[in-house]
């Protein structure tokens, strides 16, 4: 008895582990059957494999066909699974060469005429090929592109069943048979506004500038016409660009989205999700298969909540785990799935459900119940989580600071030297932004201000009027105020102008 053997892989999330795929042919009851703990689209595995074994010349034996999926304790979902299934399968049964199945991955769906449909997750599926020191990855041909992206690997993209089969040493002849293409998404990449188009508001620019800085959390209030929506997204483009790993994150999770992969694009994500969002929508899920929400689509970018009072509460406070952890693990029956939340959160909101509280020469006539209720969605841990919260007022006039504005390009360049500095400064540390700083380290490490600086934070603390973390938070901005301006130590002018813009508090 010999058992044919190659590999597969299982995604959980954007974390992907290899998977051997066994088959074995007895002299029994003829029976086609998959074990290894598979979901429904495993199960039907069988049908798909069946005909497109026979649609391609490679009609699998009547006897009993055992295929197992190991190890038998990881949950394995999708149809990625078919092509290993199908090969391991013909192998127990024509003897292919055991060498060139046991150095390749096989990862695919397949049509009952035997050509390869595109599959999800191929990017993070590729990456764990490597890493376990495999030597080829076979993927239909419309995913060829995206597993090229992982580097030390050999990419065959196959047309057909039969094709992969010829190259493991099968005698068949492979159909002549056009490649099953994906869906075509046209992307066209959106223009980049440029931070010099907002006019008058030079403070929130300026503040806008530290956040990207920094990487701190954002909360602008101000009325309808304040700016806020034109602010945030400006954002993205004043980030520095993304390194080669914050790349791949960002396309291993596009990936697993099913959204097309051609390239690394280099250019920060930014998600805006609708305020009626559900919570699933914002942090993933899904009842039976688990996909990435916004917040892991905004990993290494910008989350905007626009309209952030109209948000639900419980959908909000969702967003406190991940946005201290950097990760949101979604745990459904029988299985959970870690994915990528490292994002900056910009939330606006207006002040009040009309947007005229507080706004001269306009009448607010919302009831302070009606006030309450809707700022008070966004919870008290949810703020403390926040770095800076920004006033905008509207614009009383324009073109008069015309020669004042600050284009994107100078702030990005503001921004890669600040980060620079806080880099260097941090380069014996885990961390690399200020905001990823532990509190411990900032308050007690090298870098600790004397009491002499942090004496206004230090009053604030114990009136009430910040808390622990919020005291943490304060101090970050304050670093991040100072790498702007090309200062080794904080002053009282850093901690002050921080203070100010986490709590409206002048030191």
């Amino acid at each position: 008895m010999s058992v044919a053997r190659t590999w597969a892989v299982a995604l959980v999330g954007v974390d992907a582990a290899l998977v051997e795929v066994e088959a074995d042919v007895s002299a029994q009851t003829p029976e086609f059957r998959i074990i290894g703990l598979g979901d429904r689209a495993l199960s039907e595995a069988v049908q798909r494999v069946h005909n497109a074994c026979a649609n391609s010349g490679l009609a699998l034996p009547r006897r009993r066909l055992t295929v197992n999926l190991s190890p038998a304790s990881l949950p394995k979902q999708g149809s990625g699974f078919d092509l290993a299934v199908a090969v391991a399968a013909i192998a127990a049964e024509c003897g292919l060469r055991p060498e060139s199945l046991a150095e390749t991955v096989h990862l695919g769906e397949l049509g009952l005429d035997g050509r390869l449909r595109p599959v999800t997750g191929v990017l993070p599926a590729a990456f764990a090929a490597a890493r376990a020191g495999r030597q080829r990855i076979v993927v239909p041909a419309a995913n060829a592109a995206e597993a090229a992206l992982v580097p030390g690997i050999e990419v065959v993209g196959a047309v057909n069943l039969a094709e992969v089969a010829r190259g493991h040493g099968a005698q068949v002849i492979v159909p002549e048979q056009s490649a099953v293409l994906q869906d075509a998404v046209t992307e066209e990449p959106a223009p980049v506004p440029d931070l010099a188009d907002v006019s008058g508001q030079r403070e929130a620019v300026e503040a806008l500038i530290a956040v990207a800085a920094g990487g701190h959390h954002l909360l602008m209030s101000g009325p309808p016409g304040a700016g806020k929506t034109m602010l945030a997204h400006r954002l993205p483009g004043i980030l520095p660009r993304l390194d080669d790993d914050a790349a791949l994150t960002v396309a291993a999770v596009r990936s697993v989205s099913g959204l097309p992969v051609a390239e690394l694009s280099r250019i920060p994500p930014i998600e805006a999700p609708h305020h009626s969002a559900s919570m699933v929508a914002l942090v993933g899920g899904g009842s039976r298969v688990v996909r990435p929400g916004a917040v892991s689509r905004a990993s290494e970018g910008v989350l905007f909540l626009d309209e952030a009072g109209e948000f639900p509460a419980s959908v909000l406070d969702a967003l406190r785990q991940p946005l201290e952890q950097g990760s949101i693990v979604v745990h459904r029956a029988g299985i959970s799935a870690r994915f990528p939340a490292r994002f900056q959160l910009v939330m606006a909101t207006n002040p009040c459900p009309c947007g005229n509280a507080g706004v001269r020469g306009a009448r607010c006539e919302c009831p302070p119940m009606a006030i309450r209720r809707y700022l008070g969605r966004l919870s008290g841990p949810l703020r403390d989580r926040v770095d800076i919260e920004l006033q905008l007022r509207r614009v009383a006039c324009t073109g008069g600071d015309a020669g004042e504005r600050v284009s994107t390009a100078q702030a990005r360049a503001q921004v890669e030297a600040a980060r620079t500095r806080a880099s260097a400064r941090l380069r014996d540390t885990p961390w690399r932004r200020n905001a990823e700083v532990s509190g411990v380290w900032l308050r007690e490490g090298p870098y600790a201000p004397p009491a002499a600086i942090r004496r206004p934070l230090d009053d604030a603390l114990e009136r009430g009027a910040i808390t622990l973390r919020g005291y943490d938070r304060v101090l970050r901005v304050a670093w991040t105020l100072a790498d702007l301006a090309g200062r080794d130590l904080l002053e009282p002018t850093d901690v002050g102008r921080a203070l100010f813009l986490k709590k409206g508090i002048e030191a």
